[in-house]
């Protein structure tokens, strides 16, 4: 049996193991593929956040999901639980996928990458892709360390060829054969892409999976306005756990501290989410030192979980009396640092997810001048998970949506992504691959000092927004690409040391 200390953010338990039981949900050696299917369902009776509107087995039918492997599969008899329970907000799954219609956008189950890409280990090609036009594609981001580093690869470089084939868009579907052809390249070991540089050179480069540290910084740079503000800008692209981003949150938060400014923009626009007690590290940092100890957010389990009807992870973990209830699952603010901001903006757009999401849903209420969205629309989840090792080796992860983030205000009104002038002030604007993370210049950063300075966002031409409309159009194919360049989610710590000891 595994010891469960759940929902404690920071992690500081020790898990102690022991031979597992037998009988726990799940086959002993020798379990076929119908054995895993019906674990998985077994599992969200008891886990899913939306469990009540779950048929029964009978009805539901295990058996009748098929895939080219068993991992595809299980995530096609996920993708159908998904689509079960209705929002009434929108009259649409509560996992509704505009990308992938009928597919689940939260809940998934993986093979252990997801556990290894949020712990600060890179494993992949260290760079990834956005298209700003149909036939224009670009080098969005690069980690240093990185296979994509060592090749030369740079932010706003444009890409012409992926493996010697086209990269135009034809359809701008899920089937687009350019997008086909992009993820299949992106879910290789290798790949070939053909380059122009900003000087119009051209380049070709082989980009290979590489293991690499993450630093989730990409830049912390301070910038003075033409008004004369101290403006701290923090790129921060992926929340990797606590113990490998702390040393660069701290150095960045130390110089905004030292160099004395007194508005902050946090630039998330790439970041798919990550560990949430990494959030709730950085959101410690921005709230105001008056509101040290007040409510942060609580995170509401199904009922079944609150009432502590659990037998499948009790014969799996050991669980405390309440550990599922919200007194057990309530959080305040813990003031870091020095710095008291009146309002942070943040930079996002439909890649900005989950933490992401949290983060910001946190710091809103406690801001006195709120918070300032600019760019487009955010991915849209206000929910997370913890990770349940399914197999007799515990060979997968089963993510279920299972938690409901809601701020001080009880609020987690963001399935469909949050809205610049929507959820919160602010604007739309578009991702500017021309210039570089931190330039004054780049649109999206500009428009938030164009604020700091007079009060206002600067008024779009007609070009801009065209160019907003065109960014509107692009954003499915764009989401199309996330799926292989991204860990999407927020989990704990503490259940990826429970995971990947």
């Amino acid at each position: 049996m595994k010891k469960f200390l759940p929902f404690l953010f920071l992690f500081a338990g020790v898990f102690a193991s022991c031979k597992k039981d037998k009988n726990n949900g799940e086959a002993d050696n020798g379990k076929t593929l119908q054995l895993l299917k019906d674990s998985l369902y077994a599992y969200a009776q008891e886990e899913y956040l939306w469990y009540d509107a779950l048929p029964s087995a009978s009805t539901f039918n295990t058996a009748r999901f098929t895939g080219s492997s068993d991992l595809d599969a299980l995530q096609n008899e996920i993708d159908a639980l998904s689509q079960i329970k209705i929002n009434p907000t929108t009259n649409k799954p509560y996992e509704y996928n505009a990308s992938y219609p009928n597919t689940s956008k939260y809940s998934y189950i993986d093979g252990g990458q997801a556990a290894t890409a949020i712990g600060g280990t890179g494993g992949d090609l260290g760079f990834a892709l956005k298209y700003v036009s149909t036939d224009d594609l670009r080098i969005r981001y690069v980690y240093p360390n990185s296979s994509a580093a060592t090749q030369g690869l740079a932010r706003g470089y444009r890409v012409t060829a992926v493996n010697d084939g086209s990269v135009t868009l034809t359809t701008n579907t899920s089937t687009d054969p350019a997008i086909v052809r992009i993820n299949q390249a992106l879910s290789s070991n290798s790949i070939k892409l053909t380059l122009q540089r900003p000087d119009n050179s051209v380049f070709t480069a082989t980009v290979s999976k590489t293991t690499y540290t993450v630093n989730p910084v990409i830049k912390a740079t301070t910038i003075t306005t033409a008004g004369g503000t101290k403006v701290g800008y923090f790129a921060f692209s992926r929340f990797t756990v606590l113990d490998n981003a702390r040393a660069s949150i701290d150095a960045a938060f130390n110089k905004f501290a030292s160099d004395g400014i007194t508005e902050l923009v946090i630039d998330l626009r790439y970041n798919g989410g990550g560990a949430i007690e990494t959030a709730q590290y950085i959101d410690n940092y921005l709230v105001p030192s008056a509101k040290n100890g007040s409510l942060m957010f609580v995170e509401a389990f199904n009922d079944r979980l609150q009432k502590g009807d659990h037998p499948l992870l009790s014969k799996k973990y050991k669980i405390n009396a309440g550990d599922f209830s919200i007194a057990k699952n309530t959080y305040n603010f813990s003031k870091k640092g020095s710095l008291n901001l009146n309002r942070v903006f943040f930079l996002i757009t439909g890649s900005t997810a989950s933490a992401s999401e949290l983060t910001i849903n946190n710091i809103k209420p406690a801001l006195s001048g709120g918070v300032q969205i600019i760019g487009a629309t955010s991915y849209g989840k206000p929910v997370g998970f913890f990770g349940i090792p399914l197999g007799t080796k515990s060979e997968y992860d089963l993510y279920l949506s299972e938690i409901e983030s809601r701020n001080s205000e009880g609020k987690a009104d963001f399935y469909q992504g949050m809205i610049p002038g929507t959820y919160a002030p602010g604007t739309t604007a578009t991702d500017d691959l021309t210039h570089d993370f931190g330039d004054p210049l780049e649109t999206m950063l500009a428009a938030a000092l164009n604020f700091i300075d007079k009060g206002s966002y600067p008024i779009k031409t007609s070009a801009s927004l065209n160019s907003n409309n065109d960014a509107a159009s692009l954003r499915n194919a764009n989401e199309l690409l996330d799926t292989k360049q991204q860990f999407n989610g927020a989990i704990h710590e503490r259940d990826l040391k429970l995971l990947r000891p």
